[in-house]
């Protein structure tokens, strides 16, 4: 099973491109940290970056409630491409493809530990649209 689950910031606004057909697609940047003690007990944060895409219905709300430095819950899939750079190299790239996501709240941190994220903001989220029976994917 292909199924990626993370809860981060965005990094930048979403980005849009809509083609012929009639599609829309969104990208944006998404940070998630995790805090951990070294070996002397000192609090460490590593963050990680992910590049996310949207479709359709989601791009579309996404492109009208996500902002840069929003807390959000995102599931998706993890898929990978490649593509040529403008040297003729051959790159690959990893993305998370979004089949929904949720606009968190921010909590009060009190020094805890805790990842500052509270839970869904107002039942603001977004889960793509399927028929009884199919999978969103």
């Amino acid at each position: 099973m292909n199924r990626v689950t993370l809860i981060g910031n965005l990094g930048k606004d979403p980005e849009v491109r809509h083609f012929d057909n009639g599609t829309t697609k969104v990208s944006f940047s998404l940070a998630t940290s995790e805090r951990y003690q070294d070996k002397d007990n000192n609090w460490q944060e590593t963050t990680e970056w992910h590049d996310i895409i949207l479709w359709r219905n989601q791009a579309e709300l996404a492109l009208k409630i996500l902002k840069k430095g929003m807390p959000i819950f995102l599931e998706g899939k993890l898929t990978h491409r490649t593509w040529q750079d403008a040297e003729g190299k051959n790159r690959r790239t990893t993305e998370v493809v979004g089949s929904q996501f949720r606009i968190l709240e921010k909590r009060s941190t009190a020094g805890d530990g805790s990842s500052g994220l509270g839970t869904e903001s107002g039942g603001t989220s977004a889960t793509e649209g399927t028929d009884e029976g199919e999978l969103p994917f």
